[in-house]
């Protein structure tokens, strides 16, 4: 029964319409530039410095972010052989950058949070041209996904814009903010972060159930992928710090700042540029939900595991 159906679900899930019209996506965009603006209120010019001294940990991360992870995902999509709209989804948010649950995870885990935010705020400036990039090569490699690109004439340079104003205005304008009002930034920091976060997470919940009947649909097809998926994120975070000799803090962040992709930011890029097309839609939505499952209980892992001292670098 279940080798009957799960094929006829994957043939029709670019049949799915997901009831997300124009006022959410405008109120995703406000909401994901809220939590980049809230995220840019916390960095402090020592993150970077601390960056630059110890330039190593912050460069393993960024290379598993976008070049490691977007090849894998290049290489797991050839293997799987997926719906095309399946595939373009994985390598859509594959090419994004981490998002703020990654700094949150990071702290609970015991990881090394500064290292975190730092991590998070370049690899969302580097995002504004790695993202488009990744997305731009892989997807046109994959020839199952290229049909698709293909027909939508994605234009790079309006994907680059798009994420400009989504990210790097934001970010840009809340490091402004920060240098010129460091008293009312250190005080709105915090409570904008968690306002920001909260209001997402409330909107991903309304959004879930405005779509629950898709949701139940498709969710047996799509949680085995997208759980294999950010298992194998979550995996280059961990060995690419390993193999670098990384301390345990380190590593931690490392691992939740490559595994932890910021799938609001994919899910704006498919209503815009993809008419919510199923698969993508679906991915890129059921990502925002997993990740936060699969971060909470990594990090609850580690909270209870004894971090050795940070000096330490891994045997």
């Amino acid at each position: 029964m279940v080798a009957t159906v799960l094929p006829f679900i994957a043939d029709h899930v670019d049949d799915a319409v997901l009831n997300f019209d124009e006022s959410s996506l405008l109120l995703l965009n406000v909401l994901i530039g809220l939590m980049m603006f809230g995220m840019a209120l916390g960095i402090d010019l020592s993150d970077f410095k601390a960056i630059t001294r110890s330039p190593k940990p912050a460069g393993i991360g960024l290379g598993a972010q976008f070049i490691l992870l977007p090849f894998a995902t290049f290489l797991l999509t050839l293997v799987l052989d997926l719906p095309a709209s399946v595939e373009l989804g994985m390598i859509l948010v594959a090419s994004c950058p981490g998002g703020n649950l990654s700094n949150v995870m990071t702290y609970l885990g015991g990881g090394n949070a500064p290292l975190s935010v730092g991590m998070t705020a370049v690899s969302t400036a580097v995002a504004v041209v790695m993202t488009p990039l990744n997305f731009s090569i892989w997807g046109n490699l994959n020839p199952v996904t290229e049909p698709i690109l293909r027909s939508v004439s994605l234009n790079p340079m309006t994907l680059f814009v798009t994420i400009v104003l989504i990210l790097g205005l934001p970010l840009t304008l809340g490091i402004l903010f920060a240098r010129w009002k460091p008293k009312a930034a250190d005080r709105m920091a915090g409570p904008f972060k968690v306002f920001s976060v909260v209001v997402f997470i409330g909107f991903v919940a309304v959004a879930l159930g405005n779509n629950w009947s898709n949701f139940i649909t498709y969710i047996g097809f799509l949680i085995g992928i997208v759980a294999l998926h950010n298992g194998l994120a979550l995996l280059l975070g961990f060995g690419s710090a390993t193999a670098a000799r990384l301390n345990n803090r380190d590593r931690r962040a490392v691992t939740f700042e490559v595994g932890l992709q910021n799938s609001a930011l994919a899910l704006v890029l498919v209503f815009t540029f993809f008419d919510g097309l199923g698969g993508m839609a679906l991915i890129s939505a059921w990502w925002g939900v997993w990740h936060i499952i699969a971060g909470l209980t990594l990090a609850w892992f580690w909270s209870r595991r004894p971090l050795a001292p940070p000096s330490e670098a891994v045997a």
